[in-house]
């Protein structure tokens, strides 16, 4: 069987997790900063998870990762 092909958009946006979780950063801190408060913007530095729903999907663009 061929080995699977990375996609490396995703590869460069995504981290696995030891758990088999996957990070993610969080969108809309990286321009019209001015209007978003303060508080918002430090929440936003911070990483997440992808959801349960969207995770075999994301497991698929990056299979060695």
């Amino acid at each position: 069987m061929q080995k699977l092909k990375t996609c490396r958009s995703a590869a460069k946006r995504f981290r696995t997790t030891a758990s088999g979780k996957i990070k993610r950063s969080k969108a809309y801190v990286s321009h019209i900063l001015t209007k978003k408060t303060t508080k918002r913007k430090r929440h936003l530095r911070k990483s997440t998870y992808v959801s349960k729903v969207d995770s075999p999907r994301m497991k698929k663009l990056i299979p060695y990762k």
